[in-house]
């Protein structure tokens, strides 16, 4: 007789739940959609939707309930659910349940994607390759089509992914920094660090856990070396600090300037910053853990150096859009809390600064010493700008409310001087675009648009 087949509920249908809905029917498995908004789904997937509130008495009676990253995995609905252990779970725990092989995990607050990105460009060098998937952007159930075993994957994995997942066990884990944010999916920044800590929660012997050389994690590298688990850091330090021993892989201050490094073959590795043409500290940084990732899986160094002198970063992630109207014009849409677009800020000496948006209760503060120093005027946009401009009264920096985009640009074109303009909100896109990507766009169709050579 035949086993029962599986009923699922998914509780989301974005991008992720549709990767669900498609990969359980596949595997022959019962599936329903609860979103709270009325979707439109692809014409090829045919399941039954329930649009509205999600009713513990709905789902309980669920065989599983599967619930995409952006729903907050603390509603009471939720909570009740796994009070009477109904199986909740995400995407994550699903995948690997199906896949079996090296496994490569990436988090941080910020450059995720970077980091993610340069290791599949990277490891793709090696027999049989690598896939990406999780929070990069390709759900990562689409990479394993049919009954296909990926050679190695790299997982780009968010608070809200590792939050709700149990089983996962990385070869290779980084977590690459940690600032507040998402205080609108997280009760407490303790809760959103404990879910990125999740990352390291099964690793053990012949595992590897990478974290920042500060020693606010000293207490979780030693823990994880009493369990076997080789530990590494990264950072900042001085070509003639004996203590930078310690450190594997990061930016080394040489007689001759910054340079990236990384361990390989018992000895440091290292390309001159001014060589690399992705600007700004906080992006070479990422970049020296990628090639410590693919040092240590097998890749010549000849490859990781010239994929460091040849990446010129990811679209809206400090990207040079051009020379337009005497100025130079920076994207960094992607820079969505305050603590990105400090890093962003510190990459100039002087900067026009383009901030404002959706704040997600973060606290802009810590902006006001660095925009002091390093903006020369600033255009706030979005619906909201009060507690940016309070930020920059503060910090003592000339500004202009100008709503929108277009507007700032258009504004900034016109200040004298040619100090480059930068993009770097320190906000959620949300109150006036879909989201950053859009945002990027509409900055540089604007910058475009004042016309001469870019």
């Amino acid at each position: 007789m035949n086993e029962p087949i599986t009923n699922n509920a998914i509780l989301g249908m974005g991008k992720t739940g549709i990767s669900l809905a498609r990969f359980l029917l596949n595997r022959g498995e019962q599936c329903e959609g609860f979103d709270a908004h009325r979707v439109k789904l692809p014409d090829d997937l045919k399941i039954p939707m329930h649009i509205g509130s999600f009713k513990i008495g709905k789902l309980s009676h669920y065989d599983r309930v599967i619930v995409s990253p952006g729903i907050r995995w603390n509603t009471p609905v939720l909570a009740k659910l796994r009070e009477k252990e109904v199986p909740v779970c995400g995407d994550l725990d699903l995948f690997l349940e199906h896949y079996q092989g090296p496994t490569i995990a990436i988090t941080g607050t910020n450059g995720k994607t970077t980091t993610t990105s340069l290791v599949e460009l990277m490891l793709e060098t090696l027999p049989g390759g690598i896939d990406a998937g999780g929070n990069i952007g390709t759900p990562m159930l689409e990479l394993l089509h049919g009954n296909r075993q990926p050679a190695r994957i790299v997982l780009e994995l968010s608070s809200f992914q590792l939050e709700r997942s149990s089983g996962l066990k990385p070869d290779w884990a980084v977590l690459l920094n940690f600032q507040s944010d998402h205080a609108d999916m997280h009760l407490t920044p303790e809760e959103y660090l404990a879910a990125k800590l999740r990352l390291f929660d099964k690793q053990g012997e012949g595992d590897t856990a990478m974290f920042p050389a500060d020693s606010s994690w000293d207490k979780q590298v030693a823990s994880l070396s009493q369990r076997g688990v080789r530990t590494l850091r990264f950072g900042h330090c001085d070509e003639n600090d004996t203590e930078s021993d310690n450190i594997t892989t990061g930016i080394m201050e040489t007689s001759n300037g910054p340079a990236l490094f990384w361990s390989q073959n018992w000895q440091r590795q290292l390309v001159p910053c001014e060589q690399i043409p992705a600007r700004g500290v906080h992006q070479h940084m990422n970049m020296a853990v990628a090639a410590q990732i693919a040092a240590d899986y097998g890749v010549s160094h000849r490859v990781i150096r010239e994929t460091m002198t040849c990446f010129k970063g990811l679209k809206h992630r400090l990207e040079h859009i051009g020379m337009k109207a005497g100025h130079d014009w920076f994207d960094d849409s992607k820079a969505t809390n305050p603590d990105a677009a400090i890093a962003a800020l510190n990459s100039f000496k002087k900067a026009i600064w383009i901030c404002g948006g959706l704040r997600k209760d973060l606290d802009l503060d810590p902006l006001a010493s660095v925009a002091h120093q390093h903006v020369s005027h600033a255009f706030v946009i979005g619906k909201n700008a009060a507690p940016y401009t309070r930020m920059l009264k503060k910090a003592d920096v000339p500004h202009t409310v100008a709503g929108n985009i277009e507007r700032a640009v258009f504004m900034a074109s016109k200040l004298s001087g040619n100090d480059p303009v930068l993009l770097a909100p320190a906000a959620a896109s949300q109150d006036q675009f879909k989201n950053y990507t859009e945002r990027g766009e509409a900055f540089s169709n604007a910058v475009e648009s004042l016309g001469g050579a870019i």
